[in-house]
Protein backbone atom coordinates (compact mmCIF):
# COMPACT_ATOMS: atom_id res chain seq x y z
CA UNK A 1 0.00 0.00 0.00
CA UNK A 2 1.26 3.47 -0.88
CA UNK A 3 1.85 5.55 2.26
CA UNK A 4 2.39 9.04 0.93
CA UNK A 5 4.66 10.96 3.28
CA UNK A 6 4.20 14.41 4.83
CA UNK A 7 0.50 14.63 4.01
CA UNK A 8 -1.64 12.13 5.96
CA UNK A 9 -3.89 13.98 8.46
CA UNK A 10 -3.16 11.49 11.23
CA UNK A 11 0.55 12.21 10.81
CA UNK A 12 0.11 15.99 10.57
CA UNK A 13 -1.80 16.45 13.81
CA UNK A 14 1.12 15.60 16.10
CA UNK A 15 3.34 18.09 14.28
CA UNK A 16 0.64 20.76 14.48
CA UNK A 17 0.27 20.23 18.22
CA UNK A 18 4.00 20.84 18.64
CA UNK A 19 3.85 23.86 16.33
CA UNK A 20 0.97 25.32 18.34
CA UNK A 21 2.94 25.03 21.56
CA UNK A 22 5.89 26.80 19.91
CA UNK A 23 4.00 29.70 18.35
CA UNK A 24 2.03 30.75 21.40
CA UNK A 25 -1.26 28.88 21.06
CA UNK A 26 -2.67 26.67 23.80
CA UNK A 27 -3.23 23.20 22.35
CA UNK A 28 -3.63 21.07 25.48
CA UNK A 29 -7.40 20.51 25.15
CA UNK A 30 -7.06 19.49 21.51
CA UNK A 31 -4.14 17.24 22.41
CA UNK A 32 -6.22 15.55 25.09
CA UNK A 33 -9.02 14.81 22.63
CA UNK A 34 -6.54 13.35 20.14
CA UNK A 35 -4.95 11.11 22.76
CA UNK A 36 -8.34 10.01 24.09
CA UNK A 37 -9.31 8.89 20.59
CA UNK A 38 -6.14 6.80 20.33
CA UNK A 39 -4.35 9.19 17.99
CA UNK A 40 -0.62 8.54 17.49
CA UNK A 41 2.30 10.85 18.06
CA UNK A 42 3.88 12.44 15.01
CA UNK A 43 6.47 10.20 13.30
CA UNK A 44 9.81 11.00 14.92
CA UNK A 45 11.93 11.06 11.77
CA UNK A 46 9.99 9.71 8.80
CA UNK A 47 7.19 11.47 6.94
CA UNK A 48 4.53 8.85 7.56
CA UNK A 49 3.49 6.47 10.32
CA UNK A 50 3.78 2.78 9.44
CA UNK A 51 0.03 2.05 9.30
CA UNK A 52 -2.93 4.12 8.09
CA UNK A 53 -5.50 5.43 10.55
CA UNK A 54 -9.15 4.46 10.58
CA UNK A 55 -11.59 6.60 8.64
CA UNK A 56 -13.02 8.07 11.84
CA UNK A 57 -9.60 8.90 13.28
CA UNK A 58 -8.54 10.54 10.03
CA UNK A 59 -11.72 12.62 10.01
CA UNK A 60 -11.04 13.69 13.59
CA UNK A 61 -7.47 14.67 12.66
CA UNK A 62 -8.78 16.96 9.91
CA UNK A 63 -11.27 18.59 12.29
CA UNK A 64 -8.62 19.11 14.96
CA UNK A 65 -6.17 20.59 12.47
CA UNK A 66 -8.79 23.20 11.58
CA UNK A 67 -9.59 23.82 15.24
CA UNK A 68 -5.92 24.36 16.05
CA UNK A 69 -5.61 26.84 13.20
CA UNK A 70 -8.31 29.00 14.77
CA UNK A 71 -6.59 29.27 18.16
CA UNK A 72 -5.16 32.73 18.92
CA UNK A 73 -1.39 33.10 19.25
CA UNK A 74 0.24 35.03 22.07
CA UNK A 75 3.22 35.70 19.77
CA UNK A 76 1.29 37.21 16.87
CA UNK A 77 2.45 40.79 17.52
CA UNK A 78 6.13 39.81 17.75
CA UNK A 79 6.07 37.40 14.81
CA UNK A 80 4.03 38.79 11.89
CA UNK A 81 4.10 37.30 8.40
CA UNK A 82 2.78 40.31 6.48
CA UNK A 83 5.71 42.19 4.93
CA UNK A 84 4.57 45.65 6.04
CA UNK A 85 4.31 44.47 9.64
CA UNK A 86 7.70 42.73 9.43
CA UNK A 87 9.27 45.98 8.24
CA UNK A 88 7.54 47.92 11.01
CA UNK A 89 8.98 45.48 13.57
CA UNK A 90 12.55 45.85 12.27
CA UNK A 91 14.11 49.12 13.49
CA UNK A 92 17.24 48.61 11.38
CA UNK A 93 15.55 47.56 8.14
CA UNK A 94 18.07 48.30 5.35
CA UNK A 95 17.59 51.45 3.36
CA UNK A 96 17.56 51.76 -0.43
CA UNK A 97 20.80 50.48 -1.90
CA UNK A 98 23.00 52.08 -4.49
CA UNK A 99 24.28 50.18 -7.50
CA UNK A 100 25.72 46.81 -6.54
CA UNK A 101 27.40 44.16 -8.61
CA UNK A 102 28.72 40.66 -8.47
CA UNK A 103 30.63 38.53 -10.96
CA UNK A 104 30.11 35.17 -12.66
CA UNK A 105 33.13 33.93 -10.70
CA UNK A 106 31.52 34.83 -7.39
CA UNK A 107 28.32 33.09 -8.45
CA UNK A 108 30.09 29.97 -9.69
CA UNK A 109 31.83 29.69 -6.33
CA UNK A 110 28.46 30.11 -4.64
CA UNK A 111 26.80 27.37 -6.75
CA UNK A 112 29.77 25.06 -6.17
CA UNK A 113 29.79 25.82 -2.47
CA UNK A 114 26.08 25.11 -2.20
CA UNK A 115 26.45 21.78 -3.99
CA UNK A 116 29.53 20.74 -2.00
CA UNK A 117 27.97 21.48 1.37
CA UNK A 118 24.80 19.66 0.39
CA UNK A 119 26.75 16.64 -0.82
CA UNK A 120 28.77 16.49 2.39
CA UNK A 121 25.59 16.36 4.45
CA UNK A 122 23.56 13.96 2.33
CA UNK A 123 24.68 10.57 3.71
CA UNK A 124 24.06 11.56 7.34
CA UNK A 125 20.74 13.35 6.89
CA UNK A 126 18.26 12.23 9.60
CA UNK A 127 20.98 10.62 11.71
CA UNK A 128 21.28 11.68 15.36
CA UNK A 129 24.26 13.77 16.41
CA UNK A 130 25.98 10.93 18.24
CA UNK A 131 25.75 8.69 15.16
CA UNK A 132 27.35 11.34 12.94
CA UNK A 133 30.24 11.70 15.34
CA UNK A 134 30.74 7.96 15.74
CA UNK A 135 30.66 7.26 11.99
CA UNK A 136 33.15 10.01 11.25
CA UNK A 137 35.48 8.98 14.06
CA UNK A 138 35.42 5.35 12.96
CA UNK A 139 36.82 6.32 9.54
CA UNK A 140 39.40 8.74 10.95
CA UNK A 141 37.45 11.75 9.68
CA UNK A 142 36.92 13.66 12.93
CA UNK A 143 36.94 16.57 13.33
CA UNK A 144 35.13 16.38 10.02
CA UNK A 145 37.49 17.33 7.20
CA UNK A 146 36.23 15.56 4.08
CA UNK A 147 33.35 13.66 2.55
CA UNK A 148 31.99 10.77 4.62
CA UNK A 149 33.20 7.29 3.78
CA UNK A 150 32.24 3.76 4.77
CA UNK A 151 35.87 2.66 4.49
CA UNK A 152 37.14 1.50 7.85
CA UNK A 153 33.76 1.79 9.59
CA UNK A 154 32.88 -1.41 11.51
CA UNK A 155 29.92 -3.32 10.10
CA UNK A 156 28.22 -3.32 13.49
CA UNK A 157 28.27 0.48 13.56
CA UNK A 158 26.91 0.70 10.00
CA UNK A 159 24.06 -1.63 10.92
CA UNK A 160 23.21 0.45 13.97
CA UNK A 161 23.45 3.77 12.13
CA UNK A 162 22.92 3.19 8.40
CA UNK A 163 23.58 6.03 5.98
CA UNK A 164 20.62 7.85 4.50
CA UNK A 165 19.23 5.20 2.18
CA UNK A 166 18.45 7.60 -0.68
CA UNK A 167 21.89 9.15 -0.67
CA UNK A 168 24.50 6.59 0.34
CA UNK A 169 25.05 5.25 -3.18
CA UNK A 170 25.84 8.73 -4.58
CA UNK A 171 27.32 10.78 -1.75
CA UNK A 172 30.06 8.81 0.01
CA UNK A 173 33.63 9.64 -0.95
CA UNK A 174 34.06 6.30 -2.72
CA UNK A 175 31.07 6.72 -5.04
CA UNK A 176 30.62 10.43 -5.77
CA UNK A 177 30.32 10.96 -9.53
CA UNK A 178 29.02 14.48 -10.10
CA UNK A 179 26.40 16.24 -8.02
CA UNK A 180 23.34 14.00 -7.53
CA UNK A 181 19.83 15.40 -7.51
CA UNK A 182 18.69 17.05 -4.31
CA UNK A 183 15.86 19.42 -3.43
CA UNK A 184 18.46 21.85 -2.05
CA UNK A 185 19.67 22.33 -5.64
CA UNK A 186 16.31 21.84 -7.36
CA UNK A 187 14.81 24.92 -5.71
CA UNK A 188 17.56 27.34 -6.78
CA UNK A 189 17.06 26.00 -10.31
CA UNK A 190 13.30 26.57 -10.06
CA UNK A 191 13.91 30.10 -8.83
CA UNK A 192 16.25 30.70 -11.74
CA UNK A 193 13.41 29.64 -14.07
CA UNK A 194 11.06 31.90 -12.11
CA UNK A 195 13.31 34.92 -12.63
CA UNK A 196 13.86 34.15 -16.30
CA UNK A 197 10.10 34.09 -16.88
CA UNK A 198 8.84 36.79 -14.56
CA UNK A 199 11.79 38.94 -13.48
CA UNK A 200 12.43 40.15 -9.97
CA UNK A 201 8.90 41.59 -9.67
CA UNK A 202 7.43 38.07 -9.60
CA UNK A 203 4.48 37.33 -7.33
CA UNK A 204 3.76 34.38 -5.05
CA UNK A 205 1.28 33.25 -7.67
CA UNK A 206 4.09 33.20 -10.24
CA UNK A 207 6.05 30.95 -7.90
CA UNK A 208 3.05 28.63 -7.68
CA UNK A 209 2.63 28.49 -11.45
CA UNK A 210 6.31 27.72 -11.92
CA UNK A 211 6.08 24.85 -9.47
CA UNK A 212 3.01 23.37 -11.11
CA UNK A 213 4.70 23.60 -14.51
CA UNK A 214 8.19 22.44 -13.58
CA UNK A 215 8.34 20.68 -10.19
CA UNK A 216 7.32 17.00 -9.92
CA UNK A 217 5.09 16.58 -6.88
CA UNK A 218 7.17 13.62 -5.73
CA UNK A 219 10.21 15.89 -5.38
CA UNK A 220 8.47 18.01 -2.74
CA UNK A 221 8.58 17.45 1.02
CA UNK A 222 7.07 18.86 4.23
CA UNK A 223 5.66 22.39 3.73
CA UNK A 224 6.23 22.34 -0.01
CA UNK A 225 4.24 19.14 -0.42
CA UNK A 226 1.37 20.54 1.65
CA UNK A 227 1.34 23.77 -0.35
CA UNK A 228 1.44 21.81 -3.61
CA UNK A 229 -1.59 19.80 -2.42
CA UNK A 230 -3.36 22.99 -1.43
CA UNK A 231 -2.76 24.51 -4.87
CA UNK A 232 -4.27 21.44 -6.53
CA UNK A 233 -7.27 21.78 -4.21
CA UNK A 234 -7.85 25.32 -5.46
CA UNK A 235 -6.33 27.34 -2.62
CA UNK A 236 -4.25 30.42 -3.44
CA UNK A 237 -1.20 31.89 -1.71
CA UNK A 238 -0.72 32.88 1.06
CA UNK A 239 -3.53 30.59 2.29
CA UNK A 240 -1.57 27.68 0.78
CA UNK A 241 0.97 28.16 3.58
CA UNK A 242 -1.58 27.99 6.39
CA UNK A 243 -4.16 25.35 5.52
CA UNK A 244 -3.41 22.14 7.42
CA UNK A 245 0.31 22.84 7.16
CA UNK A 246 2.19 22.08 10.39
CA UNK A 247 5.53 22.47 8.57
CA UNK A 248 5.13 26.19 7.85
CA UNK A 249 8.05 27.11 10.13
CA UNK A 250 10.37 24.38 8.90
CA UNK A 251 13.41 24.80 6.68
CA UNK A 252 11.86 24.64 3.19
CA UNK A 253 11.75 28.38 2.45
CA UNK A 254 15.32 28.82 3.67
CA UNK A 255 16.66 26.36 1.11
CA UNK A 256 15.05 28.43 -1.67
CA UNK A 257 16.58 31.74 -0.59
CA UNK A 258 20.07 31.82 -2.11
CA UNK A 259 19.18 33.04 -5.57
CA UNK A 260 17.25 35.98 -4.15
CA UNK A 261 20.46 37.16 -2.53
CA UNK A 262 22.61 36.32 -5.56
CA UNK A 263 20.44 38.42 -7.87
CA UNK A 264 20.31 41.47 -5.59
CA UNK A 265 24.01 42.09 -4.84
CA UNK A 266 24.42 44.89 -2.34
CA UNK A 267 20.67 45.29 -1.82
CA UNK A 268 19.64 43.19 1.20
CA UNK A 269 16.20 44.81 1.46
CA UNK A 270 15.30 43.85 -2.11
CA UNK A 271 16.66 40.34 -1.55
CA UNK A 272 14.59 39.93 1.61
CA UNK A 273 11.42 41.18 -0.07
CA UNK A 274 11.99 38.80 -2.97
CA UNK A 275 12.50 35.92 -0.54
CA UNK A 276 9.30 36.91 1.28
CA UNK A 277 7.21 36.62 -1.90
CA UNK A 278 8.69 33.17 -2.50
CA UNK A 279 8.46 31.95 1.10
CA UNK A 280 4.84 32.92 1.78
CA UNK A 281 3.62 30.34 -0.72
CA UNK A 282 4.57 27.69 1.84
CA UNK A 283 5.62 29.27 5.14
CA UNK A 284 4.71 31.75 7.86
CA UNK A 285 6.53 33.74 10.55
CA UNK A 286 9.88 32.14 11.47
CA UNK A 287 9.86 29.93 8.37
CA UNK A 288 9.68 33.11 6.30
CA UNK A 289 12.22 34.96 8.44
CA UNK A 290 14.81 32.22 7.88
CA UNK A 291 14.58 32.77 4.12
CA UNK A 292 14.72 36.55 4.48
CA UNK A 293 17.69 36.32 6.85
CA UNK A 294 19.64 34.19 4.39
CA UNK A 295 18.71 36.26 1.34
CA UNK A 296 19.71 39.55 2.95
CA UNK A 297 22.99 38.16 4.24
CA UNK A 298 23.79 36.64 0.85
CA UNK A 299 23.04 39.95 -0.89
CA UNK A 300 25.60 41.59 1.37
CA UNK A 301 28.13 38.84 0.61
CA UNK A 302 27.57 38.94 -3.15
CA UNK A 303 29.52 42.15 -3.72
CA UNK A 304 32.65 40.79 -2.04
CA UNK A 305 32.82 43.88 0.16
CA UNK A 306 31.88 42.38 3.54
CA UNK A 307 33.06 39.67 5.90
CA UNK A 308 30.81 36.92 7.18
CA UNK A 309 30.08 38.65 10.47
CA UNK A 310 28.79 41.76 8.69
CA UNK A 311 26.69 39.55 6.42
CA UNK A 312 25.08 37.78 9.38
CA UNK A 313 24.35 41.08 11.10
CA UNK A 314 22.80 42.32 7.87
CA UNK A 315 20.61 39.23 7.73
CA UNK A 316 19.28 39.97 11.20
CA UNK A 317 18.17 43.48 10.19
CA UNK A 318 15.25 41.99 8.22
CA UNK A 319 14.10 39.66 11.04
CA UNK A 320 11.77 40.92 13.79
CA UNK A 321 14.14 41.20 16.74
CA UNK A 322 11.75 39.67 19.30
CA UNK A 323 11.02 36.62 17.14
CA UNK A 324 12.16 33.16 18.12
CA UNK A 325 14.45 32.99 15.08
CA UNK A 326 16.24 36.26 15.87
CA UNK A 327 16.78 35.22 19.49
CA UNK A 328 18.11 31.80 18.45
CA UNK A 329 20.53 33.26 15.89
CA UNK A 330 21.86 35.85 18.33
CA UNK A 331 22.43 33.14 20.95
CA UNK A 332 24.18 30.89 18.41
CA UNK A 333 26.53 33.67 17.29
CA UNK A 334 27.33 34.46 20.93
CA UNK A 335 28.15 30.82 21.65
CA UNK A 336 30.37 30.64 18.57
CA UNK A 337 32.36 33.65 19.78
CA UNK A 338 32.65 32.32 23.33
CA UNK A 339 33.82 28.74 22.73
CA UNK A 340 36.95 27.60 20.93
CA UNK A 341 35.66 24.03 20.58
CA UNK A 342 32.77 23.90 18.12
CA UNK A 343 31.47 20.65 19.60
CA UNK A 344 30.73 22.65 22.75
CA UNK A 345 28.69 25.10 20.67
CA UNK A 346 26.78 22.26 19.03
CA UNK A 347 26.07 20.57 22.35
CA UNK A 348 24.68 23.83 23.73
CA UNK A 349 22.43 24.33 20.70
CA UNK A 350 21.12 20.79 20.92
CA UNK A 351 20.48 21.20 24.64
CA UNK A 352 18.51 24.34 23.85
CA UNK A 353 16.45 23.15 20.88
CA UNK A 354 16.51 19.38 20.32
CA UNK A 355 13.76 18.43 22.76
CA UNK A 356 11.29 21.01 21.49
CA UNK A 357 11.94 21.22 17.74
CA UNK A 358 11.81 18.73 14.89
CA UNK A 359 15.16 18.23 13.18
CA UNK A 360 13.87 20.07 10.08
CA UNK A 361 12.57 23.16 11.92
CA UNK A 362 13.96 26.50 10.70
CA UNK A 363 14.82 27.93 14.12
CA UNK A 364 17.53 25.48 15.30
CA UNK A 365 18.88 24.90 11.80
CA UNK A 366 19.29 28.61 11.04
CA UNK A 367 20.97 29.07 14.41
CA UNK A 368 23.41 26.25 13.62
CA UNK A 369 24.22 27.77 10.22
CA UNK A 370 24.98 31.13 11.84
CA UNK A 371 27.11 29.49 14.52
CA UNK A 372 29.16 27.50 12.00
CA UNK A 373 29.82 30.48 9.74
CA UNK A 374 30.77 32.61 12.74
CA UNK A 375 33.05 30.02 14.30
CA UNK A 376 34.82 29.32 11.01
CA UNK A 377 35.12 33.04 10.26
CA UNK A 378 33.53 32.34 6.87
CA UNK A 379 36.26 29.90 5.77
CA UNK A 380 34.76 27.53 3.23
CA UNK A 381 35.92 24.11 4.46
CA UNK A 382 35.57 25.14 8.09
CA UNK A 383 32.01 26.35 7.58
CA UNK A 384 30.64 23.29 5.76
CA UNK A 385 32.40 20.82 8.05
CA UNK A 386 31.22 22.55 11.19
CA UNK A 387 27.62 22.88 10.13
CA UNK A 388 27.29 19.28 8.91
CA UNK A 389 29.02 17.96 12.02
CA UNK A 390 26.32 19.75 14.03
CA UNK A 391 23.56 17.44 12.82
CA UNK A 392 19.86 18.18 12.20
CA UNK A 393 19.13 18.90 8.51
CA UNK A 394 22.69 18.24 7.44
CA UNK A 395 22.40 18.53 3.65
CA UNK A 396 20.28 21.69 3.73
CA UNK A 397 22.50 23.35 6.31
CA UNK A 398 25.60 22.33 4.40
CA UNK A 399 24.12 23.81 1.24
CA UNK A 400 23.29 27.19 2.81
CA UNK A 401 26.57 27.53 4.69
CA UNK A 402 28.51 26.33 1.64
CA UNK A 403 26.77 28.79 -0.65
CA UNK A 404 27.56 31.71 1.63
CA UNK A 405 31.15 30.67 2.27
CA UNK A 406 31.70 29.98 -1.43
CA UNK A 407 30.37 33.40 -2.30
CA UNK A 408 32.71 34.98 0.24
CA UNK A 409 35.63 33.03 -1.27
CA UNK A 410 34.86 34.89 -4.47
CA UNK A 411 36.19 32.51 -7.11
CA UNK A 412 35.80 28.79 -7.86
CA UNK A 413 39.57 28.44 -7.79
CA UNK A 414 39.54 29.56 -4.15
CA UNK A 415 37.61 26.43 -3.16
CA UNK A 416 39.85 23.43 -2.44
CA UNK A 417 39.95 20.99 -5.34
CA UNK A 418 39.36 18.02 -3.04
CA UNK A 419 35.85 19.38 -2.46
CA UNK A 420 34.89 20.53 -5.96
CA UNK A 421 36.64 18.02 -8.26
CA UNK A 422 34.25 15.14 -7.41
CA UNK A 423 31.35 17.30 -8.63
CA UNK A 424 32.82 17.10 -12.16
CA UNK A 425 31.02 20.34 -13.05
CA UNK A 426 27.81 18.33 -13.48
CA UNK A 427 24.47 18.65 -11.69
CA UNK A 428 21.72 16.05 -11.88
CA UNK A 429 18.14 17.27 -11.55
CA UNK A 430 14.57 16.61 -12.64
CA UNK A 431 13.93 20.34 -13.17
CA UNK A 432 13.34 21.36 -16.78
CA UNK A 433 16.27 21.12 -19.15
CA UNK A 434 18.92 21.56 -16.47
CA UNK A 435 19.90 17.92 -16.01
CA UNK A 436 23.67 17.57 -16.48
CA UNK A 437 24.28 21.33 -16.52
CA UNK A 438 27.63 22.73 -15.39
CA UNK A 439 28.02 25.09 -12.48
CA UNK A 440 29.91 27.52 -14.70
CA UNK A 441 26.89 27.71 -16.99
CA UNK A 442 24.56 28.19 -14.04
CA UNK A 443 26.73 31.05 -12.84
CA UNK A 444 26.42 32.85 -16.17
CA UNK A 445 22.66 32.32 -16.28
CA UNK A 446 22.35 33.66 -12.74
CA UNK A 447 24.59 36.62 -13.49
CA UNK A 448 22.35 37.52 -16.41
CA UNK A 449 19.46 37.89 -13.96
CA UNK A 450 21.47 40.29 -11.80
CA UNK A 451 21.75 42.59 -14.80
CA UNK A 452 18.08 42.55 -15.74
CA UNK A 453 16.40 45.93 -14.97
Amino acid sequence: MLRLTWIQPEDLIGHELRQAAQDGREPKHVAARWRAAGGPQAPAAAGASPTPASRSLRRLAKDLLDELADLPSALADDEPTDLARIKAACPDWPGPAGPGATTPQHLEAAWLGRATGCLLGKPVEKLPLDAIRRLARASGNWPLAGYFTARGVPEELLRRHPWNRRSAHTSLAENIDGMPEDDDLNYPLLNLVLLQRHGRAFTSTDVARTWLDELPAGRTFTAERIAYRNLLCGLEPPHTARHRNPFREWIGALIRADIHGWTNPGDPAAAAEQAHRDATLTHTANGVYAAMFAAAGIAAAATGAHDVHTCLRTGLTVVPPRSRLARAVREAVRLAHEHEDFDTVVDALHARHADTHHWVHAVPNTALIAAALTHANGDFAGSVCRVVSGGWDTDSNGATAGGIAGLLAGHPGALPDRWTAPLKNRLSTSVGDFNGIGFDTLAHLTHRETLRP
